[in-house]
Formats: structure tokens, C-alpha cells, sequence
């Protein structure tokens, strides 16, 4: 009876001890959380600023993130983000779902606007808007600094024929050319450079590698794929999207679920994949189906493509990027992927002349998609808004489903360190 009283007391003690301990830490984050932390976005050691913006302009210093980083590891990413979801007004979240386009060469007015107005989650920069270093990374300092929460600033930088950096930094090979050497070390080599050069601009995302295995040599692949077999690719590919993430750059696999088969440019005409589905899995999907079941953290990709190309053996009615088969049930729940998806260009030749940007971004993200890729100016977005509102409001499209998107986007920020993981600040 005296060793069951002991062991009582002592089990009383502990819960005690563990209660005060647990109100003690939580009233150090509470004092933490209040004070005026400085906040920046500090990609590879390159500062940029943030001073604008609700979520943003008391973010916490690395003395205050370390000091409360034995709590957060225990709330995934995910689960930190939604309780920022669960705080943002619906413009806020709407907004998050697009990265624009500039119409511009340079930062301009029309896209500040854009940026402060709707919420906007990210930026994509084109050769032609990216002239010197400086100009670069002033523009997307600038772009930051006017975000209700930091941006995905990406290009789709290849190297070879698709070398957006190339007004900036000597030419690098494509995906082809390192190919060609047979030697992963040398793709490992070009993925971590690529990044090194981006991320000394401010841009933290590239919308590569291309995964496409090249069954036959079609007018949009020519020297942009790593190989004709996905062994060739997988481990290519994989080497690049290693070093790319390894060093901070997030990579987005593209051009789901394949352009390798494909004999039209799909920026031109839609791409129909006569393939069966038996051999849609066994070669286009398997470079994804090995990233996203593999172990390495560093392999698992960031984000990722889809485009408009036709498979009537999965699909025969949607283009891929506005198919729920083929992004929701393969992508999502066949093949498991549960990070952010992009699409293509909603205006390239295959969606644009049969549904408007507004009806196939309320498309897109019915089909599973997270972000929208292509929109530009103040005029495209509110119409783009008002397409999205309304299918919220006509019950086409749920709230739930923006949420789940949001929660993602978030989510990446916070893994790639462009936001704090910690809870938001009241």
C-alpha cells in the first residue's frame, strides 16, 4: 500500500512539473511572440527585406526562431498554416492562388498594384525582364517588400535553349547536353549552380527540371529532356533536382503527366497522347511516381507542372491541367502527391481558345490544381476574382477546396524558410 502511495504522489509530481512546465514555455512564446522582431527574406545569405504586410512586417529574428524552435517541431508545416488560413479574409487566400506575370521589362506600378491589391502568391520573371544583377534583384526587393506575405519569385530557368539568366550569367548547359556526358555528377554540379545564381538574385523557385522522358523528338522537347528512357531521366533529373533543392532553390518537376510523346508545341495546339494507359504509367509517370515516393526529403519536389495536353486514355474530355482525373485521382491520390501544383499557362493554345483565364482558373482549381500560372495586370485579376467568387458563391467550387490550396502554398514558404514556421502573430 505505501509503494502504491509513493508511486501515486511521484505520478502526480511529474504531471504537476509537466503542467508548469508546459505554462511556462507557452508564456516565453507569448513574451517572444510580442516583441518587434525584424523581419527579412534571407535566401542563401542574400537579405531582402519586408516591411509591408500584415502577416509579414513583424516577422521573428533567428534568436527568437531558435528559441521557440522545440515547439514548433512539433506542428508540421501544414498544420502551422492553417492557422493562418483560418485568420486570412477570402481575398487574401484567392490571391495566394496566382503567380503573375509583369507586363512590364522592369518593376512597374501596374504590377506593385497588383502585388498590394490582390494578395498575389507569387511572381514568374522572363529573360527579358531580367537585364542586369542589380536591376533584378532591386525589382524583386521591391516585389517583396509591397507582399501581404512573402513570394514564390520563379523563371523557368533550363539552361541549353530555355536559358532565362543568360543576360546575366554565362550560358549553362540544358538538360540535353548534360545528358549527352552520361555523368550525374555533372548534372549534380548544374543544379546546384543554377540555384546558387538564382537565389543570389532573390528568385527562390525555378520552374525545372523538365522530367519529360523524350519517346519520340518532338518540337517542344528538342534539348530540353535528360533522356529517351526514364532511367536516364529519373537518375539525371534526379541528381539536378537534388542539388537544387539541397540548396535551398525549390524545383518544380515538369510538364505533368508528360510531354515526351507529344508532336505539336502545346504552346501552339493541344497535344494529344495516343499512348495506353499501361504505357503512360510505365514511362511518363514513373519519374514522378519515384520523386514523390522517395526517401530523401531533398528529392521530393517542391511544386509541379502540369500542362495542357490531352490523354484520352485517362481523360478524353479535359486538358491535363483542368482534369480532376488526372490531378486529383492520379497526381494527388494514385501517385500521392501532396504538395503545391502549378499550371501551365492558362493562355497557351490548347485552353485559351475554348474557355476564357477566369473560367479555366475556377477550372484549374477544381481539378486539384494550387497555383495559377499567367495572369497579369489589375484588370485580369479582378475578373479572375470575380470568376472564383462566384463559383464560391454558386456552390460550383467550395471554399474547403481554396483552403486546402492555401494551406499548401504556405506550407512550401515556410519549408523553404521565405516565411517563419511559427504560429501567427495576434
Amino acid at each position: 500500500m505505501t509503494i502504491t502511495l509513493k508511486l501515486m504522489s511521484q505520478s502526480r509530481s511529474l504531471r504537476l512539473k509537466g503542467i508548469l512546465l508546459l505554462m511556462l514555455t507557452l508564456l516565453v512564446v507569448s513574451l517572444l511572440l510580442e516583441r518587434d522582431g525584424s523581419g527579412t527574406l534571407s535566401p542563401s545569405g542574400k537579405h531582402l527585406n519586408v516591411t509591408r504586410g500584415p502577416f509579414v512586417q513583424q516577422l521573428l529574428n533567428s534568436f527568437q526562431l531558435d528559441e521557440i524552435h522545440h515547439l514548433v517541431k512539433r506542428m508540421s508545416y501544414k498544420q502551422l498554416a492553417s492557422l493562418y488560413v483560418s485568420r486570412m479574409t477570402l481575398d487574401e487566400e484567392i490571391g495566394q492562388l496566382f503567380m503573375v506575370q509583369n507586363s512590364h521589362s522592369t518593376y512597374s506600378t501596374d504590377l506593385e498594384q497588383t502585388i498590394e491589391q490582390f494578395h498575389v502568391g507569387g511572381v514568374i520573371l522572363y529573360q527579358w525582364q531580367m537585364e542586369t544583377f542589380d536591376q533584378t534583384r532591386h525589382d524583386v526587393a521591391e516585389m517583396q517588400k509591397h507582399a501581404t506575405f512573402p513570394l514564390l519569385i520563379s523563371t523557368d530557368e533550363e539552361g541549353g535553349t530555355t536559358d532565362r539568366l543568360s543576360n546575366i550569367y554565362p550560358p549553362r548547359p540544358g538538360a540535353t547536353e548534360i545528358s549527352d556526358t552520361g555523368d550525374a555528377h555533372v548534372a549534380t554540379h548544374e543544379g546546384a549552380k543554377t540555384a546558387h545564381d538564382l537565389l543570389a538574385l532573390g528568385l527562390n523557385a525555378d520552374i525545372a527540371p523538365d522530367v519529360d522522358v523524350a519517346v519520340i523528338n518532338g518540337p517542344d522537347q528538342v534539348w530540353r529532356t535528360f533522356g529517351s528512357t526514364t532511367q536516364q531521366v529519373t537518375t539525371l533529373a534526379g541528381a539536378y533536382l537534388n542539388a537544387m533543392q539541397q540548396a535551398g532553390e525549390i524545383a518544380c518537376l515538369k510538364h505533368f503527366p508528360g510531354l515526351g510523346a507529344a508532336q505539336v508545341d502545346a504552346h501552339f495546339a493541344l497535344p494529344i497522347i495516343t499512348r495506353s494507359k499501361e504505357e503512360i504509367n510505365a514511362v511518363e509517370l514513373a519519374p514522378y511516381k519515384a520523386f514523390i515516393h522517395s526517401k530523401n526529403p531533398f528529392l521530393h519536389p517542391g511544386m509541379i507542372m502540369t500542362t495542357d495536353l490531352l490523354m484520352p486514355a485517362i481523360d478524353p474530355v479535359m486538358p491535363a491541367e483542368l482534369s480532376y482525373t488526372l490531378i486529383t485521382k492520379v497526381l494527388r491520390q494514385q501517385l500521392g502527391y501532396d504538395g503545391v501544383v502549378l499550371t501551365d499557362s492558362l493562355f497557351m493554345a490548347g485552353i485559351y481558345p475554348t474557355w476564357s483565364f477566369p473560367e479555366a482558373a475556377v477550372l484549374a482549381i477544381k481539378a486539384g490544381d494550387d497555383m495559377i500560372l499567367g495572369a497579369s495586370g489589375v484588370p485580369e485579376l479582378r475578373a479572375d476574382f470575380k470568376a472564383i467568387k462566384q463559383a464560391i458563391q454558386h456552390e460550383t467550387l467550395s471554399k474547403e477546396r481554396i483552403d486546402e490550396s492555401v494551406i499548401r502554398i504556405l506550407a512550401l514558404k515556410m519549408q523553404y524558410h521565405l516565411m517563419p514556421a511559427v504560429p501567427p502573430q495576434t
